[in-house]
């Protein structure tokens, strides 16, 4: 594979299936990139964390539950994913009780379940270390770390996090953190706390992760803390697993005014196929498909440019996914989609890895920047935690 990794993609004019040869054509030049994947929850819903008992390389449709065993091995490599963001999420319950620990055993079980597989993966902690995996024809695997929750308000064991391999952090789940919104405070009728966005913590962990080099992550946040934090940030930002809200007006998705920002911050949107992201009312129909999905990717691109489009599946974190994109053997199916719409050699790579490197790099750049920066250390007032019952005061 050379350096470069440029397309030569030429096909066969008497391939019955000329769309998607040009695809994988694609996708071997260059490595698919997928934002989200929430394998490991499995590991813990199915298996009680123990990966030594979990044959990986054969069909988990047979072993776990069938809609939700959407990522096994021989599907990986069907569907030639280059390299994957596996999550590690714990549910937002965990908040202000055991959050660190399950956090611990979730990056324990991601880290086994990749050393297991040598010939599968091959873990990576930088954007070098995507491209050295892809050209030993490895899946390179990074951490990302899917909720603010999961530092417990500490700007100590987000760098610990980091010195594990975290390289993303979602600022919230599903639930505010004491310093952040989540998108739930954008829903209609919610009348729960309302922060505005980023308290001057949430700034300040913004801050840091710039400095560690972890990549800031907006997907479930509200938007509020989405302008603050493309505010805040030093380095681009990604939106991990999210879809466009023109399209589809849940507020997991990304609004237009927050698209045109993303653009001007040099960020990226990964795509979500989760179909309750991508088809919403009025514009419900009985069955979600792949050109769905397509539809998002086109807007994103029509909108702030082909630059800042990625891919986010959101695999195993969800149970409904659009008819052709039914799991992690499809992705070269909706790139055949993206061919027949017109796209070229160069811009399906951008979309399949190129833009979220460059954010990784341009992230890794402002890291070295920010070299002689001493660590924040800025804590949390012991005030504005909503529950103490489970920590020692200092």
């Amino acid at each position: 594979m050379p350096t470069t990794h440029l397309p030569h993609c030429s096909v066969n004019p008497k391939s019955p299936h000329p769309d998607l040869d040009r695809a994988r054509c694609v996708l071997q030049s260059y490595p698919l990139i997928d934002g989200h994947n929430d394998l490991a929850e499995l590991y813990l819903a199915y298996a009680n964390d123990s990966v030594n008992t979990v044959d990986l390389t054969s069909d988990l449709r047979l072993t776990w539950d069938k809609v939700l065993a959407q990522t096994d091995i021989p599907r990986l490599k069907q569907g030639l994913l280059g390299a994957q963001f596996w999550s590690c999420w714990v549910t937002c319950h965990s908040q202000y009780v055991d959050a660190v620990r399950l956090t611990l055993e979730q990056l324990d079980t991601i880290k086994r379940f990749i050393k297991k597989y040598p010939d599968t993966f091959q873990y990576a902690d930088t954007a070098q270390g995507v491209i050295d995996a892809f050209d030993a024809g490895k899946i390179g695997s990074i951490i990302g770390l899917e909720g603010g929750h999961l530092i417990d308000s500490s700007l100590a064991t987000l760098r610990m996090y980091y010195d594990l391999g975290v390289r993303y952090m979602t600022v919230t789940h599903s639930c505010n953190t004491p310093w952040a919104d989540n998108w739930h405070v954008d829903e209609p009728g919610y009348n729960g706390t309302v922060l505005g966005g980023l308290t001057d913590f949430g700034k300040q962990v913004i801050l840091e992760m710039n400095r560690l080099g972890i990549i800031v992550d907006l997907s479930h946040v509200s938007k509020s803390t989405m302008f603050a934090a493309l505010e805040v940030s030093r380095a681009p930002i990604i939106f991990s697993h999210s879809s466009a809200f023109r399209l589809c007006n849940h507020h997991r998705n990304v609004q237009d005014d927050v698209l045109v920002k993303t653009k001007e911050e040099d960020g990226v949107v990964m795509v979500n196929f989760y179909t309750p992201f991508v088809v919403c009312p009025p514009n419900n129909k009985p069955t979600q498909e792949l050109t769905d999905v397509a539809d998002h990717i086109d807007y994103i691109k029509n909108l702030i440019g082909v630059d800042h489009v990625g891919i986010g599946a959101d695999y195993d974190g969800a149970e409904s996914f659009p008819v052709g994109l039914e799991d992690v053997s499809k992705y070269p199916d909706l790139f055949a989609e993206l061919v027949r719409r017109g796209w070229s050699d160069i811009d399906l790579q951008k979309l399949a890895g190129r833009n979220v490197l460059r954010v990784f790099r341009e992230v890794e750049k402002v890291r070295d920047s920010l070299r002689e920066m001493l660590p924040v250390e800025g804590r949390l007032p012991w005030t504005d935690l909503v529950d103490t019952k489970c920590r020692t005061a200092s």
